[in-house]
């Protein structure tokens, strides 16, 4: 009778998941409170605790990147990452996904890739490369930046998660960092070799032949021999002579509103500072614990009191009004990201908890007995939710009852990049939808898409070289 219980229990969270994650947005916190309600007051089970120290974190963070975003402070971000990019044609397929990457480390939020997508397809394009390369490796990079950045809402709940374990700030960048730049080199190497060159690539030639596309100047010359000097001889719509002659290509501008980069590195010498007080504990406030000892405070208030202080320095110092801040699409996309952790969480929380012998303690002999299974299972409920943060709520409060040790943990953690396992984010779609060669697709397989490759890759050489790497990290 227990175990139909805790059958019936499971399928109440599942089901919440599942409908949340169809309802989408807001719904999937939502729907996680709802999921809780239906455990506490229908099978009587105690509240787990909700996830107070999380979601502000995430609230803090994301309302200093929104008052950077109404300073133009992201704009200046891009306009330098573009810059980066189009200076490097030639090697693109390496230079984006780093830089998406990088960047995403910075804001903590890889929605800042959105505005690099048309600048990595325009100088994939215009140079005449397959800009699926580019365009699939750097979205799925961007997302490993989501554990690597001291910032992000990810982190935000595994610094939570992960207190009390002897593995800080300090140590989790020291195996997450490392790790994601090898994959995003690792990913480049293979990406580089994916599909066809756009000249023997048929949906490309079929587009051109209906006059959705121009053959890029740099390959006038070869498809006209191709077709024997037939259609695609002349101008583009680039303006650029046939013969495939060296071509200037006009570089796509990114115009900074006055102050944007004063409001950019506000933001970053913030991150620093975090990053700092997370390397050397001694600078923080140490106040006496139950037994006497002086202990310094948690990296949660520090970060929020960081953060907070930050949003405020950019509004008075750039001059920006607090109703613009609010107005800000990272404020939005934030909130939602806070209220999904917070719902989802607690709902896990609550489940776990009422659950240990039943459900947590099968679960982590199994995780115990071949640790792979976590980064499997961080992979595939990521995939299923489309967030990182409720996915490590669910999951690493498993692993660490399990005993795994934090080192491990943080090694596979960076499985969170199975959040690129279906097309349902917005960074795919709008990469496919910008790619007008029709080389970036998704298919009618939900699992197979040009992401597809780049990500097993990325997740694959993520895990095996953080698992290598915390061996020399001290706890």
């Amino acid at each position: 009778m227990e175990t139909v219980i805790v059958i019936l229990q499971a399928c109440v969270v599942i089901g919440a998941i599942v409908m949340g994650v169809r309802t989408g947005g807001i719904g999937l916190g939502l729907w996680g409170v709802v999921g809780t309600a239906i455990l506490v007051f229908v099978f009587r089970l105690e509240p787990g605790s909700p996830p107070v120290d999380a979601f502000f974190i995430i609230i803090a963070v994301i309302t200093a990147s929104s008052a950077m975003q109404a300073a133009g402070g992201i704009d200046y971000l891009v306009a330098i990452a573009s810059k980066i990019i189009q200076r490097n044609p030639a090697r693109l397929t390496f230079v984006a996904p780093l830089v998406a990457f990088v960047f995403t480390v910075l804001s903590g939020t890889s929605n800042i890739f959105f505005a690099l997508i048309p600048v990595i397809y325009e100088t994939a394009y215009r140079n005449g490369q397959r800009p699926e390369r580019a365009l699939a490796a750097s979205t799925v990079t961007s997302g490993l930046g989501i554990t690597a950045s001291p910032v992000s809402a990810a982190m935000a709940a595994y610094l939570v998660l992960m207190d009390g374990t002897g593995y800080g700030l300090p140590q989790i960048l020291a195996v997450t960092v490392p790790a994601a730049i090898i994959a995003c080199i690792a990913t480049s190497f293979v990406q580089q070799r994916i599909g066809k060159n756009l000249l023997d690539d048929p949906v490309f030639l079929k587009r051109v032949e209906e006059g959705t596309v121009e053959v890029p100047a740099p390959l006038k010359a070869a498809y006209a021999a191709k077709i024997g000097g037939g259609a695609g001889a002349g101008t583009s719509s680039l303006g650029a002579p046939a013969g495939g002659e060296a071509v200037k290509v006009q570089p796509v501008e990114h115009p900074v509103p006055p102050g944007g980069a004063t409001a950019a590195w506000i933001f970053i010498a913030g991150t620093l500072l975090v990053v700092t007080l997370g390397l050397f504990p001694s600078l923080r406030p140490a106040f006496p614990n139950d037994e006497g000892e002086l202990v310094p405070i948690g990296m949660s208030p520090v970060i929020e009191m960081v953060m907070f202080t930050v949003a405020l320095v950019i509004i008075l110092v750039r001059k920006v009004k607090p109703s613009l801040v609010v107005e800000q699409p990272l404020l939005r996309a934030g909130y939602v990201a806070a209220v999904a952790l917070f719902g989802i969480a607690w709902m896990a929380d609550t489940f776990i908890s009422a659950n240990e012998e039943t459900i947590i303690e099968p679960l982590g002999a199994m995780i115990e007995s071949n640790p792979l299974l976590l980064a499997v299972a961080l992979f595939l409920v990521c995939g299923l939710t489309t967030s990182q943060s409720a996915t490590t709520n669910t999951l690493i409060p498993i692993a660490l009852a399990a005993g795994l040790a934090p080192g491990v943990i943080t090694a596979m953690w960076p499985s969170l990049i199975g959040v690129w396992l279906f097309p349902a984010n917005g960074s795919q779609i709008a990469s496919v939808e910008t790619d007008q060669t029709g080389s970036t697709k998704l298919t009618q397989v939900p699992v197979w898409h040009s992401f597809t490759i780049p990500m097993l890759v990325s997740w694959v050489a993520v895990v095996a070289s953080g698992l290598l790497i915390q061996l020399i990290i001290p706890a």
